[in-house]
Order: structure tokens, then C-alpha cells, then sequence
């Protein structure tokens, strides 16, 4: 669950495009520029729960809502930053009775560089590859504590390390549709004597116009439909050098979704399904993840 929300914060961190608004992709990046001196602002809501069959009965409710800033350093440099709020109840049973533990709070920070490395645009067309490179850093709080003490590391809002991660993301745009594709990895390093599992995924988005069919003069707006698809595979969790066998493991979301793009602005909204999830041994697992997005080119 933990890896499923940092991924999302990635994904949404990486979204930008020139002005005017564009479409997009919903849960991962597009290689559409963020042109020169120009700044974009976005918000997501992410809804997510997860639970298992094991002896404990988990059920895991998150809320998170990343906030991103992104600045157009040169015509081929993008810089992005993202804080997230993060809200996350788990119940689950104990011989004590059925539990219920919860944290709110900001957490961990992203910064990362994007960079156009290959253009090739055409009339009424562009293809563009984008690698890019950050880090996740440990700005929220991972000694959190309740009335039994101290939360399980997974459920902190923070994990103490420092996340270095990698990747490239291409675009294929016309005036009708957008395809776009993606492959990243993110090293996660230990503290508090845990490690989350490294992640790496694979990512793909398909967007085509639905309203107006035909394109014509003073169209105020644009709605495209949406269908996206993430295959995320998460590294076991080590504890003390130990792995723990209760993590990790390869989930594949299909996503359909829908946007509406103005001049300057976009709304959109998705779902994220999970239609194959091939965990190990009583790993929770994700239920659903809805999303929620506004972006204003600034």
C-alpha cells in the first residue's frame, strides 16, 4: 500500500505540459515540455483501500493529497517539486479485540530534474523521450506514536530515508489522441532498521478526444477519455537485515478515466482496478484507488 502511494506521489510529480493545458496522463508522466520560465501547479485527491484474508483481517483506509510545483527551467529542462498530506486508518485483530490505528500528517518530499533528450514534431504531430532522475527525501514523520506505542513502519508518514530513482517516459501526441509510455526504478534505502522494497514499474496511457468529434473555431474545451494501465512490482520489506515474507510482490491497475482540458486548466478523474495482483504470502491488497486532479498552468 505504502510503495502503491509513493508511486502515485511520483506519477503525479512527473505530469506537466506545455500552455496551453493538455491532456495527460492521469497516474504517471507524460514528455510533453513544460515551456521556458512557465510554472504549473497541481493538486490530486487519491482515495485508496487494501485489505487481506490472513488471521489479522487488515483493512487499511488512505487518503492523500500531494501538492506539486513544477518550473520550466530551459526549453529542455523541467525541474518538479511535491509535498504530500497523507491521512491512513488500519484496523485490524488483535487478541485484544479489533483495533483501529491512525496518522495524518505531511509527508515524505520529492524533487526531481526531467530532461527532453529527443524531439521530433511534425504537423499536427510530435513524438518526444524524456529521461529523468530524483530523489525522495525524509521530510515526514517516521516516530510517530499512539497509545500502543509505536506505529508499524509501513503505517508511518515517513520513512527516514533518502530514495534515489530513475526513469524515462515517451509521448506520442496528434491533434486526436495521445499515447504514452513509461519505465522507472527507485532504490529505497534503510532506516529505523527498515527498508521498504525497491519498486519498478511499467506504465502505459492511451487518451483520445471525445468532445468536439471534429475540431473547428472558439472551441472553449476539450473532453478526452482516458484508458491507462500500471504494472508495479515492489521488492520484499527487510526488517533488521531480514526479509519479511508479509511484502512485495507485482500488481497490474487498469485505469479508465476522463478529462476536461480548458486553455489553462484541466479536471479529471480515474480509477484505478487492480486486475491481476500476485503478492507474497498476506500482503495487503489494494482494493481500489480513486483519483481525483486539477492542474492551472500558471
Amino acid at each position: 500500500m505504502k510503495s502503491l502511494i509513493r508511486s502515485g506521489f511520483l506519477a503525479l510529480l512527473l505530469l506537466a505540459a506545455a500552455v496551453p493545458a493538455l491532456a495527460a496522463p492521469i497516474t504517471f508522466n507524460t514528455a510533453l515540455p513544460v515551456a521556458r520560465g512557465q510554472g504549473i501547479f497541481r493538486a490530486q485527491l487519491q482515495y485508496l483501500t487494501s485489505s487481506d484474508n490472513g488471521p489479522g483481517n487488515r483493512e487499511l483506509e488512505a487518503w492523500a493529497t500531494p501538492v506539486v510545483g513544477v518550473y520550466g527551467l530551459t526549453e529542455k529542462w523541467a525541474l518538479f517539486g511535491i509535498v504530500p498530506y497523507l491521512d491512513k486508518e488500519l484496523e485490524v485483530n488483535t487478541p485484544m479485540g479489533r483495533l483501529t490505528r491512525d496518522v495524518s500528517g505531511l509527508g515524505d518530499a520529492t524533487f526531481l530534474a526531467r530532461y527532453t533528450a529527443f524531439q521530433r514534431d511534425r504537423p499536427g504531430r510530435t513524438f518526444r523521450l524524456a529521461p529523468f532522475a530524483g530523489l525522495k527525501t525524509p521530510t515526514g514523520e517516521d516516530d510517530e506514536r499512539d497509545g500502543l506505542g509505536r506505529l508499524p513502519q509501513p503505517l508511518q508518514l515517513g520513512t527516514g530515508s533518502w530514495d534515489p530513482f530513475f526513469g524515462a517516459v515517451a509521448t506520442l501526441q496528434s491533434l486526436q489522441r495521445q499515447f504514452d509510455a513509461a519505465l522507472s526504478y527507485r532504490f529505497n534505502t534503510e532506516a529505523n532498521h527498515f527498508k521498504l522494497g525497491d519498486v519498478a514499474r511499467l506504465d502505459f496511457s492511451w487518451q483520445e478526444r471525445l468532445w468536439p468529434r471534429k475540431l473547428g473555431p472558439g472551441v472553449p474545451a476539450f473532453v478526452y477519455g482516458v484508458l491507462e494501465g500500471n504494472l508495479i512490482w515492489q521488492d520484499r520489506n527487510e526488517i533488521d537485515g531480514r526479509d519479511d515474507p508479509d511484502s512485495g510482490g507485482a500488481t497490474l491497475f487498469v485505469a479508465p478515466g476522463l478529462q476536461y482540458v480548458t486553455k489553462r486548466t484541466v479536471l479529471e478523474a480515474a480509477v484505478q482496478l487492480p486486475v491481476l495482483q500476485d503478492l507474497n504470502d498476506d500482503a495487503l491488497e489494494t482494493d481500489y484507488v480513486a483519483i481525483l486532479s486539477f492542474r492551472v498552468n500558471l
